[in-house]
């Protein structure tokens, strides 16, 4: 078990908000993996649920990933009747459910909290939704020789802002979406992944990349030079992102993870938009053919899986 919880960069209370589907369940995500050529199935009877198949040490696994489980004993049910009576499933709910431990699934891992940003039709409402020193740093870019561009995400291995988050994820060591799932999003979903960049002449100094889903959108990858970083780049792209969005109907962005250990000052820099702190359901793991006779396990790790 592993606990991703620190209050330090966290000031607000967690609350919850009606969903927009999450990227790892959206028509969108699916397209992508499909282009890539993953397994991937769709439960038209559990509203088009996401599942991804993959082998682990030559074992197949189900994953479900950012899923809402309103019904999680019927979704075990079908996903037996699918044919995966003894495939381990691996659930990571959108929210805690306390139906998981009952049902026999064991925790894997505590929950982690991402950032959700309420995108408002009116700047002036969003702008003043900035904490006060957010907004400060957006001020001093807007006030830089900062440009902004936007484009759709180019179709190419050695873009320099894949080649950053690559090794971003090796100095950090974390793991994300490989280049290849970045650019079949792009290529399946055409003008859902926009790539918004900050120049200071013709010296590109800070880029992000964000998708769209349905009427949700993701924060998916970032990256600042040190001159970005001095510019305040960071902050103009995500207000001229958040603007974009608003105007394209987009009604909430998804930060992702909170990480208050080795990245408090992204967290800090999310949480400065204004967005809510909202709590995952963890990571369970379900075997069918032990099913409930594994819930008193569960039980013990209760309190730990938010529930």
């Amino acid at each position: 078990m592993f606990d991703l919880g620190s209050a330090d960069v966290m000031p607000r209370p967690i609350q919850r908000s009606p969903l927009a589907r999450t990227l790892a369940q959206s028509s969108e995500f699916t397209r992508a993996l499909r282009c890539a050529g993953q397994d991937v199935m769709v439960l038209d009877r559990m509203q088009d649920m996401v599942v991804l198949r993959r082998r682990i040490w030559g074992m197949p696994i189900a994953m479900i990933n950012r899923a809402d489980l309103v019904a999680p004993a019927r979704l075990l049910e079908i996903l037996q009747e699918e044919g995966l009576r003894r495939t381990p499933v691996i659930l990571s709910p959108e929210r805690p459910v306390s139906d998981l431990a009952r049902l026999g699934a064991l925790p894997l891992m505590t929950p982690a909290s991402v950032g959700q940003l309420d995108i408002l039709p009116c700047r002036d409402a969003q702008r003043a939704g900035l904490e006060q020193k957010w907004r400060n740093r957006l001020v001093h870019a807007e006030g830089s020789s900062l440009r902004i561009t936007r484009q759709n995400m180019p179709l190419k291995y050695d873009h320099w802002l894949l080649q950053a988050d690559a090794a971003q994820q090796v100095k950090r060591r974390y793991r994300s979406w490989p280049a290849a799932l970045t650019l079949a999003y792009a290529k399946a979903n055409r003008g859902c992944a926009k790539l918004f960049e900050a120049h200071e002449g013709r010296e590109t100094v800070a880029g992000i990349l964000v998708l769209t889903h349905s009427d949700g959108a993701t924060y998916q990858i970032a990256h600042s030079m040190d001159r970005g970083r001095a510019l305040s780049a960071h902050n103009l792209l995500m207000w001229q992102a958040m603007n974009w969005l608003a105007d394209k109907g987009i009604r909430q962005l998804d930060l992702g993870v909170l990480n208050t250990e080795d990245a408090s000052g992204l967290a800090r820099f999310k949480l400065g938009t204004g967005a809510r702190v909202e709590r995952l359901g963890g990571t369970w793991v379900y075997w069918p053919p032990l099913g409930r006779r594994l819930a008193p396990l569960a039980a013990l790790d209760r309190k730990l899986m938010g529930i």
